[in-house]
């Protein structure tokens, strides 16, 4: 449901402001889903009229006007739209006018002939007009006058997802009957009167299907203008609401439809045959509908006929043989209540639906039939003209309203309030719900329009919306377990779990008793913590490193003819201290052996190494982007091994086991290992929002030539240490030793990406930057670009 917040003002308008209504809706379960502005935002724009027209003296399709915009003085301005003429009022932008897009308007010279502003078309101005040219304003709009206030474009339009037991709010009596009971803002319901009938002529009306119609009106007007046009004010709210307006006889029902929620539809009166029967349709019956679509009818199918043939769809959309046309002068107006079990489904079938089926197989207020009819006729005859006759109205069974009892002790239970019965009272009343006290609570009678209330869970449901679901007390559950706080600034540690999952590997839980020999070997760790009364001789000192305990892993995998082994454990260790106290950190370990994907036809076989290990522990501290260097570590190879550092500091190691404990342990390959501090894993940056840059990045590409010692990750960090703002990347691309490179030597080549969020980088701006970085590995480097 689309609809203008102008129009529902003039219903019921609450204090509140746009975004404040938007959330009450929501909370109150009509969701919105979207807010829009009726027009764009600008400013300077008035309406003016032409008072004079005369062609440019230098340009064909030129015209140099002179328009009144309320000053007292006509203003000169070229022109260039086609239907630019005298009388016309349309709309002005004077100097200093701000259109939408931030097209500024000022004094100008067009084929050297002054303009002192500009004549504004809808599509200049933000607003829907199919008219190619200016925007033409009705005869009667003010001179001077704001065209924003004029047209009333400071709107807000709001699109609701209605839920299927809310019919009650597809229109705008029933989203105002609904803020209204949830604001207590005064609800202004205009009062219906009945159009006194100006002739006798009626159609008799007949229904051979009570069980589906249960209430059927039908008025004859004859004499009616279908070229009468459309009153501004109506078209726009039938636009704001996304409905096209068509002719005045389909725009009065479509707007009936939107107002007061009542689908009707206008029959061409010469086009019927004796009077109008509701009934089922014939088995095999045809119709051609206003969508120009030939559907075969079912026998379950309810049908408008006259004595000899189908004119409508009961409920879905109108024949097209019966339909209003431009030389209709004579129509008879159909108001009906139809039960949603006939109706349900039934658009689907014939693989289309319509504004009307949808409301009446959700549940139309059966009602409102007879005040649309009277709303309708009104509209009809003051704008196209015409004399109405009586109203015909035949009945068929209509809904029984049966009372709903709720109690208000279970009232209280069940929203955790201490509500009175005074104060469910006054709910209901809000809510248009009659209610009548008794000894446990109350007896309701559900309105009309209120499809949905059919048990007490349903009234419970209404006044904890009207009362407020924000304003339930958020009681904290009275249990021995409550659920602890989740810092931002902390990943929890299923995350990490499933990182190294995501990337093939396996958890496993190992003993934190070891042999005393792995804490030799993998940890160079020669004073453990010794066990008093270890399990087994094999389990005497605790661990220091997680290391052991994935070898060992793989040795019992490898036992057993695996021919792919990935591992991980997230675990504590136990590291004695000087003072005798031990400290009991947590790491995280991955170990890596085998093929590096499984065994498949599509990829060669290969073993991984060293920088699958150091992906997995770049994918583990994503964003954040640590510091390899070569490193020395008893467990790891000594020319395989690189040091993990964050902010200067050491949190881990990362490499290939050392050929002396593959030989040790019986391994026919070396595995690839990583041991971190899971604290510095778990640790995780606050999500903090950053612009997209619409501006071209630029790219340029810096050959330096470098001593073989020097290492990328040293050159990177003196990058960063120096980068500008606009230095968005900087990686490698490219390492070449040979030709034209001194021996000892070697040439890494850097793509350096420079970006800026707000505007385009000018060349000044580029060189400053590659100067700044050229000149900061060259003070710690030592590096000069390759010539």
């Amino acid at each position: 449901m689309k609809f203008s917040e102008n129009w529902l003002r003039r219903w019921t308008s609450p204090a509140i402001d746009s975004d404040a209504l938007s959330h009450l809706l929501t909370m109150a379960g009509l969701e919105v889903e979207e807010t829009e502005a009726a027009a764009p935002a600008f400013t300077g724009v008035v309406v003016a009229e032409v008072k004079e027209v005369v062609k440019h003296e230098n340009a064909d399709r030129l015209r140099v006007t002179k328009v009144d915009v309320g000053t007292g003085e006509l203003v000169q301005i070229v022109c260039g739209a086609p239907n630019v003429a005298v009388g016309l009022k349309v709309p002005c932008a004077l100097p200093g006018a701000v259109l939408p897009g931030d097209f500024k308007i000022k004094p100008t010279k067009m084929r050297g002939v002054e303009s002192g502003g500009m004549l504004c078309s809808g599509k200049e101005l933000g607003v829907p007009d199919e008219v190619d040219g200016l925007l033409v304003l009705p005869a009667d709009a003010p001179v001077g006058v704001s065209i924003r206030d004029y047209l009333e474009l400071d709107d807000t339009l709001f699109t609701l997802k209605i839920t299927p037991n809310r019919a009650d709010c597809l229109s705008i009596k029933g989203i105002a009957r609904e803020v209204a009971a949830l604001t207590g803002a005064p609800l202004a319901v205009e009062a219906i009167e009945p159009v006194a009938p100006s002739i006798d002529d009626t159609l008799p009306v007949k229904i051979d299907a009570p069980a589906a119609c249960g209430r059927y009106l039908g008025r004859v007007i004859r004499g009616v203008n279908p070229a009468a046009p459309t009153p501004a004010w109506m078209r726009q709210r039938l636009e704001r609401s996304g409905l096209r307006s068509i002719s005045v006889l389909v725009d009065v029902t479509n707007y009936i439809l939107l107002e007061q929620g009542q689908p009707m539809h206008a029959f061409d009166l010469a086009k019927i045959e004796g009077g109008i029967v509701v009934r089922m349709a014939r088995d095999g019956e045809t119709l051609v509908c206003l969508n120009e679509k030939e559907v075969t009818l079912a026998a379950d199918t309810l049908v408008i006929a006259d004595e000899g043939k189908a004119l409508a769809i009961g409920g879905v959309m109108g024949g097209l043989e019966s339909s209003v046309t431009d030389a209709t002068v004579d129509i008879f107006l159909e108001s009906a209540f139809f039960a949603p079990d006939a109706i349900a489904g039934r658009a689907r079938a014939l693989g289309f639906g319509s504004d009307s089926s949808f409301r009446f197989e959700r549940g139309v207020d059966f009602d409102l039939a007879r005040d649309a009819i009277e709303r309708a006729t009104r509209l009809i005859v003051d704008i196209a003209g015409g004399q109405a006759g009586p109203v015909t109205e035949a009945l068929g069974q209509l809904p029984a309203r049966n009372t709903v009892k709720v109690r208000t002790a279970r009232v209280n239970k069940v929203l955790g309030l201490s509500l009175s019965g005074d104060e469910i009272a006054a709910i209901f009343a809000r809510l248009g719900l009659t209610a009548s006290a008794n000894s446990e609570g109350f007896d309701v009678a559900a309105p009309s329009f209120r499809f949905d209330i059919e048990i007490e869970e349903d009234l419970i449901e209404e006044i904890a919306r009207v009362f407020g679901y924000d304003a339930i007390p958020a009681d904290a559950p009275r249990a021995r377990l409550a659920m602890l706080p989740l810092p931002e600034h902390r990943l929890p540690r299923e995350v990490v779990r499933r990182k190294l999952v995501a990337r093939d590997f396996q958890e496993v839980v190992t003993y934190a008793f070891v042999e005393e020999k792995w804490e030799a070997d993998f940890a160079g760790n020669a004073n453990p913590v010794k066990l008093i009364n270890p399990i087994a001789s094999q389990m005497s000192v605790m661990r220091s490193s997680l290391v052991g305990g994935l070898v060992d892993v793989l040795s019992g995998n490898l036992a057993r003819k695996q021919p792919r082994v990935r591992v991980f454990e997230l675990a504590r260790v136990f590291l004695k201290q000087e003072d005798g106290s031990v400290d009991q950190p947590e790491r995280i370990a991955g170990l890596a052996w085998g093929p590096r994907q499984p065994e498949q036809w599509a990829a060669k076989a290969e073993r991984v190494d060293f920088f699958d290990a150091k992906g997995d522990v770049e994918a583990l501290l994503y964003p954040r982007v640590a510091e390899y260097a070569r490193a020395e570590h008893p467990a790891f190879h000594p020319g395989r091994c690189a040091s993990v550092a964050l902010d200067g500091r050491v949190v881990g190691y990362v490499g290939e086991l050392h050929p002396r404990w593959v030989q040790a342990y019986d391994l026919p390959s070396a595995p690839v290992l990583f041991e971190l501090d899971l604290d510095v894993v778990l640790a995780s940056e606050m999500i903090r929002a950053k612009p997209v840059s619409k501006f071209q990045a630029v790219r340029r590409d810096l050959a330096l030539v470098v001593d073989e010692e020097v290492g990328v990750a040293a050159m990177q960090a003196s990058f960063r240490r120096v980068a500008p703002a606009i230095v968005t990347d900087i990686a490698l691309f490219d390492v070449y030793r040979g030709k034209g490179v001194p021996e000892g030597k070697k040439s890494l080549a850097f793509g350096v990406k420079l970006q800026d969020v707000a505007k385009t980088l000018t060349d000044e701006e580029i060189d400053a930057a590659i100067a700044a970085l050229l000149a900061a590995v060259e003070a710690d480097h030592g590096a000069a670009l390759r010539l």
